[in-house]
């Protein structure tokens, strides 16, 4: 037996007791006539101690030869600790060691094994099973384990079954880039690894099997970023003989379980806002709600009065900082400078300081009265001591512009607090939307999701204006999950084919399974899905999910560990009747 205990759970009730342990030299303190050692392992730490005293000789030379992060086994007598450690579990106690056993060395670790280490992101990634000994690395992996354990816990609750769908699949054009992988034995042909089991789980609904899930690994052959990672895991589900409201409340079951059993927060609101609403008031798709800073349309107020900035652009739009209206010039500048960035792109800001003895100073009093202002203020609900800042140009570039603003103030005046939730509904998505580079619609969504019932006619009149029955979930500004009722007869959806311009022939080759399950009885059915890993680390109160992720892929899709990804040898080119471009 390696171990009688781990090293997270001796205490008083254990003093006198013979135990044995195993783990990681955490740290050793030597003060000659006595050493003490740190000993960690996935539990906690618990103090050992050595002396000249009560220690054998050969086991005081044995100690000396051990360093950090070399994993040892020991025998010892738990006793009261003299100096208690209130901020360890095991504080109370330590264990008088009566034998050591080494069980392997360790070179010096690159980087602290510590809360606060020394190691960049790169080098901790490259060692990332040394990172993960780390508490805040360790203790994420097993929130995420917290996590999944509660949605397959909800979801059973609810009647779902779990079931597998493949990894090698059929590679479709909508979308994001496949991955694909080469068939040795079909030669000239290709698999790809799924963005998503959409079909599949269409697929379980016509099977009959009426409620889906899978927590499953989806690829994508993308740019990536923080929240970004070329694999990922959804939570994956799908009913039938349901309606939108059905899938609604389901899910909004599932994130108030979430939420009390992971953070014991309660939240009972669940707010539903068009898309249309969302881009008109707060600039984007997925706007937090946690504060306030919505958007007031100026165009009709701040035009004809001979400021070229604002006459003659689309949309004249606003926000009002809370409590910013003594912001210096140099604060000023800073927010300026931070919209002129490239990855935002306005060409100005102009800026109303509502003054808290109700003054109104602005950058434009030149052409606008001190009531004009005032209207300005009550058109954006300022309040004396804010500060608005107004933006101008075409409507859907400037509201993008003004939302990325009204973000980062959130971020700088401390709105965003990780421990507060603020769930939402955005429904009504455009069914379809129009692709400059390749002169056709795309699928908002993708090409399963049904219309609106009412506007299905719109098809053949004005498909812009077609609303999709989708919806997504938004979590403090981050989207955690999106769905659809999907589209269960042939006809219509060889009609959405048509189009998204496919061909009959091109329909057929790469959809004709699913058409052709349509005809043996599709019950009508929808669905959802959340990406686990976002969702696990909004609950966890962070915006990167990589510390989520066991090993994850850096900002390039490199996995550093292990040198991922890496050419492959001539033969196996060679069977797979590959040739590599020179």
């Amino acid at each position: 037996m390696f171990r009688t205990h781990t090293c997270g759970e001796l205490s008083l009730a254990n003093k006198s007791q013979i135990v044995t342990l195993a783990g990681w030299v955490q740290k050793i303190r030597d003060k000659g006539f006595m050493v003490w050692i740190d000993l960690r392992d996935r539990y906690g730490i618990t103090q050992l101690i050595f002396d000249t005293e009560r220690t054998d000789a050969k086991t005081l030379e044995l100690v000396k030869t051990l360093g950090r992060e070399f994993v040892i086994q020991i025998v010892g007598e738990v006793i009261e600790r003299e100096a208690k450690n209130d901020t360890m579990a095991t504080g109370s106690v330590e264990v008088l060691v009566q034998k050591l056993t080494i069980l392997n060395s360790s070179k010096v670790p690159p980087f602290t094994i510590e809360n606060n280490t020394d190691g960049g992101e790169e080098l901790r990634m490259k060692y990332r099973y040394l990172d993960i000994r780390r508490n805040p690395v360790k203790n994420s992996l097993i929130f995420r384990h917290k996590v999944a354990q509660e949605v397959r816990l909800y979801l059973s609750g609810e009647g779902f079954i779990e079931i597998e769908t493949p990894y090698l699949i059929k590679s479709t054009p909508e979308g994001a880039r496949d991955f694909v992988v080469p068939s040795r034995m079909n030669q000239g042909q290709f698999y790809a690894l799924p963005q998503s089991p959409q079909t599949f789980k269409q697929l379980l609904m016509v099977a009959g099997m009426d409620k889906y899930f899978q927590l499953v690994k989806c690829f994508r052959d993308e740019d990536l970023r923080a929240d970004r990672q070329p694999e990922f895991t959804q939570i994956d589900c799908e009913m039938a003989f349901i309606e939108q409201e059905d899938i609604l409340n389901t899910f909004e079951g599932l994130t108030k379980h979430l939420l009390k059993a992971i953070r014991n927060i309660e939240v009972h609101q669940f707010p539903r806002m068009t898309y249309n609403e969302a881009m008109k008031t707060y600039g984007n798709d997925k706007p937090d709600i946690r504060f306030g800073m919505k958007f007031g349309e100026l165009t009709d107020l701040a035009q004809g009065k001979g400021f070229g900035v604002f006459d003659g652009q689309e949309l004249v739009v606003g926000i009002a900082a809370p409590g910013c209206s003594e912001y210096s010039r140099k604060q000023t500048d800073a927010l300026v400078d931070f919209v002129k960035r490239s990855q935002i792109g306005a060409k100005a800001l102009i800026f109303v300081k509502y003054g808290l003895d109700g003054s109104l100073k602005s950058s434009v009093d030149k052409f606008f009265t001190e009531a004009e202002l005032l209207k300005w203020a009550e058109r954006l609900g300022a309040h004396k001591g804010d500060l608005m800042l107004i933006m101008a140009g075409a409507a859907d570039t400037t509201r993008g512009q003004l939302s990325a603003l009204r973000m980062h103030l959130a971020e700088t005046l401390g709105l965003r607090n990780p421990d507060v939730f603020a769930p939402l509904w955005v429904v009504d998505f455009p069914l379809l939307e129009w692709d400059e580079e390749s002169n056709r619609f795309h699928a908002m969504h993708h090409p399963f999701t049904s219309p609106k019932p009412e506007d299905i006619e719109l098809l053949k009149t004005n498909p812009k204006a077609v609303r999709a029955n989708a919806y997504d979930m938004v979590l403090n500004g981050n989207e955690i999950g999106g769905g659809s009722i999907r589209i269960h007869d042939k006809e219509t959806q060889k009609m959405m084919f048509n189009y998204l311009g496919f061909t009959p022939e091109q329909a057929e080759n790469q959809f004709g399974f699913l058409m052709n399950a349509f005809e043996y009885g599709a019950p009508p059915h929808g669905g959802l899905a959340f990406g686990l890993d976002r969702l696990v680390a909004i609950l966890g109160g962070q915006e990167s999910i990589r510390d989520f992720i066991a090993f994850p892929k850096n900002n390039s899709g490199r996995d550093v560990m292990i040198d991922a990804p890496s050419k492959i040898d001539q033969i196996q080119l060679d069977e797979l009747h590959l040739e590599l471009k020179k």
